[in-house]
């Protein structure tokens, strides 16, 4: 049952279950249950207990600084406009993260995850309906890459972490009953066949980082074992991949074929990202310590593209968060992101709690890995899993 104190502290809890089931699912029904939650929070009272509360966990602190950067970066932008859609996508930093920190509980953890692993249920039973010719693809599917209720980007690094969450709840719950655990083995083998009939290589990635920790996390008096074991569990899984799903295996030869021929063909999806980087470096250069303005990446970034690479297109992003944040911010913007990571590994490495051990050591981890492909806390569905997941696991309570 679910544990909660009041009326107020009920709502939280219940929209809290509801934001976790409905971010796989609904862009609009997640986006209602975590306002609906800030809004009850900033509107309830007890003002003094709840900013002690926050100043008392320091990954909100974090939060709450790498946001305000972004604030400060408007003074030096010129692109004002786009200087404010981005700290609107940063907004949940400042609000959403500190707040849900002080308000989720140890003791609803198991309601929190198990709504997330559902909704990834029902997705991942749309992503087989459409793969298999049931029913016909809508949204974001096609019958090439069945991924309905958000892109392929989006969906695989839910689906990597979603499986980490189902195998590490396997290793580390000796109180799984022989029924629970058949159905957790066959959500994780489901989860894993899912994984390669859909497009996206950064989820691809952390789903093989993901085994990796796994196995360092479980057999952890003896890292050699770990490591022999999770490259022979990832080689029958590549070979598998790589021989049965062509989705897969055109991907990953595309990855080899754009870098072989970037020179000449510099406009390919790797191409482009390459690109991308190495003209956001330049860019960084010229001004590396407080960055150009949280809003005069896609202004800054066209200049350059025009002298350097006319014949790649220009973007808004570079498809890199470190490099992103580089640009606009600098130095000084890198290190309030990455002191963000650094608590989350602290909380997590100081604790006494299993749980909080492992998925804490896992989402920055995974995190800091997949956001070398792209800028993944500018997306609503990859931001909003990481916030929410953090409030879960780094929770003071």
């Amino acid at each position: 049952m679910v544990t909660y104190h009041g009326p107020i502290d009920r709502s939280y809890q219940y929209l809290l279950i509801a934001a976790l089931f409905l971010l796989p699912l609904t862009v609009l029904g997640n986006n209602i249950a975590i306002w609906l939650i800030t809004i009850i929070w900033l509107c309830s009272g007890n003002y003094i207990e709840k900013f002690q509360k926050i100043k008392n966990n320091k990954l909100a602190l974090a939060s709450i600084a790498f946001f305000l950067i972004h604030l400060l970066g408007l003074l030096w932008t010129e692109n004002l406009y786009w200087g404010l859609e981005i700290v609107r996508k940063m907004l949940p930093f400042l609000l959403v993260l500190p707040i849900f920190l002080t308000i989720t509980k140890k003791e609803n953890s198991g309601y929190y995850i198990g709504a997330f692993l559902i909704a990834i249920s029902i997705s991942e039973s749309f992503s087989y309906l459409i793969w298999l010719g049931i029913i016909e693809p809508f949204k974001y599917a096609t019958l090439a890459n069945p991924t309905p209720l958000m892109s392929h980007i989006s969906y695989n690094p839910f689906l990597a972490f979603a499986f980490y969450l189902v195998i590490d709840k396997l290793f580390s719950n000796s109180k799984l009953n022989s029924y629970m655990r058949s159905i957790y083995t066959f959500f994780a083998i489901t989860m894993t066949v899912n994984m390669f009939i859909t497009g996206g290589r950064a989820g691809q990635v952390m789903f093989f980082a993901a085994i990796i920790l796994l196995a360092l996390q479980h057999f952890r008096h003896s890292q050699i074992k770990a490591l022999i074991t999770s490259m022979t569990v990832i080689a029958i899984i590549f070979i598998t991949a790589y021989n049965t799903s062509t989705i897969f295996k055109d991907r990953f030869e595309d990855i080899h074929q754009h870098y072989i021929e970037y020179d000449e063909h510099p406009n390919t999806s790797i191409g482009q990202r390459i690109t991308f980087v190495v003209n956001s470096f330049d860019l960084f250069k010229t001004s590396p310590f407080y960055g150009v303005g949280t809003g005069d990446f896609p202004n800054e970034y066209k200049k350059i593209n025009d002298i350097k690479s006319p014949n790649v297109r220009a973007t808004s992003q570079p498809h890199n968060m470190y490099m992103l944040i580089l640009v606009q911010l600098g130095i000084l913007g890198l290190v309030s992101f990455l002191w963000i990571f650094y608590q989350q590994f602290k909380i997590a490495l100081a604790s006494k709690d299993q749980q909080v051990q492992n998925i804490g050591v896992a989402i920055p981890l995974l995190f800091l890995i997949i956001m070398w492909s792209d800028s993944y806390l500018l997306g609503h569905y990859t931001s909003n899993l990481f916030i929410l997941f953090s409030s879960i696991i780094y929770t003071n309570k």
